[in-house]
């Protein structure tokens, strides 16, 4: 359904009992609310919760800020590289801007959040400028934006920032097959047909890949978010694969020294995806945080 949320149109879905605990699943970079499994979903239903998962701005079947045009990624990966300022057309705060909206537009007071990747930075300034909505915090696969943290090779950066060779459905979703290869998690590799499936439905649903660049150079333009994580006072669960290749495990334990009281689990063979075999270990550290609350 669409809502209107901090005065855009966003895509929403609500799952399980009104009745629940309310669970907001807020998806990472470039990635529609397809990304978190319809099973996986079920599974958190499961335990009680009433499950809310959106697509971001400018992705999947929410509104789209092209009257903003394609930002240089070039450009502005050199400014970030050299410290200096990235400009985007919108920033991670109003995206926690439009989480908050979609709790309003659904009438939910407060809710436990979980974020992935970008989703998890997303997650961070809503629990530090809007801690009174935010029950629980679970940051999965996602980083703090410190400077002095690793971060992905040169390989995997160009892999990021490539675009299909073909134009056409397979040959988008080929691309995507051959990058979850390269950050997936090597204990848990899913079928390619398995992946092919998924990307296609995906593809199909929405395309959108100047949404994907806008919101590559909001995650530039924040930066480090350090300063903010000692002043979260939410209970907090970081979540982090020991093979990432994107955002390196350091940044887990980064993330969990920063914010007081913070419990990490670090998952040995995981990358930055979210395997199938891992659900119930995920659904175990969001309600364990959750109760926490």
């Amino acid at each position: 359904m669409q809502i209107a949320a901090n005065g855009i149109a966003l895509e929403v879905e609500d799952h399980g009992s009104p009745a629940g605990e309310p669970l907001l699943l807020v998806m990472g970079l470039g990635m529609q609310l397809l990304g978190w499994h319809a099973d996986f979903v079920q599974t958190l239903v499961g335990r009680g919760f009433r499950v809310i998962r959106f697509d971001n701005r400018d992705i999947g079947l929410s509104q789209s800020f092209d009257a903003a045009g394609v930002p240089n990624l070039v450009v502005g990966s050199i400014r970030f590289a050299l410290g200096m300022s990235v400009k985007s057309p919108y920033s991670l705060a109003d995206m926690a801007a439009d989480s908050v909206g979609v709790l309003d537009a659904l009438g939910i007071a407060r809710a436990h959040v979980c974020g992935a990747s970008m989703g998890g930075m997303i997650a961070q300034h809503m629990a530090a400028s809007r801690p009174e909505r935010v029950k629980s915090l679970t940051l999965m696969m996602t980083t703090s934006g410190s400077r002095r943290l690793p971060g992905p090779s040169m390989k995997v950066r160009g892999a990021l920032m490539s675009r299909p060779a073909a134009k056409s459905i397979e040959g988008i979703v080929e691309h995507y097959v051959n990058l979850y290869g390269l950050i997936g998690s090597p204990a848990y590799p899913a079928a390619k047909e398995f992946l092919r499936e998924r990307f296609t439905v995906s593809v199909k649903r929405s395309y959108r890949p100047a949404g994907v660049a806008r919101q590559m150079i909001a995650i530039a333009a924040d930066g480090d978010r350090s300063r903010i994580l000692p002043g979260l006072g939410v209970p907090t669960h970081v979540i982090h694969g020991d093979a990432d290749v994107l955002v390196p495990t350091p940044a887990a334990r980064d993330l969990a020294a920063r914010i007081p009281g913070a419990s990490l689990d670090i998952v040995p063979g995981m990358g930055h995806d979210l395997p199938e075999e891992l659900w119930p270990r995920f659904a175990d550290g969001i309600a364990r945080v959750a109760a926490r609350a």
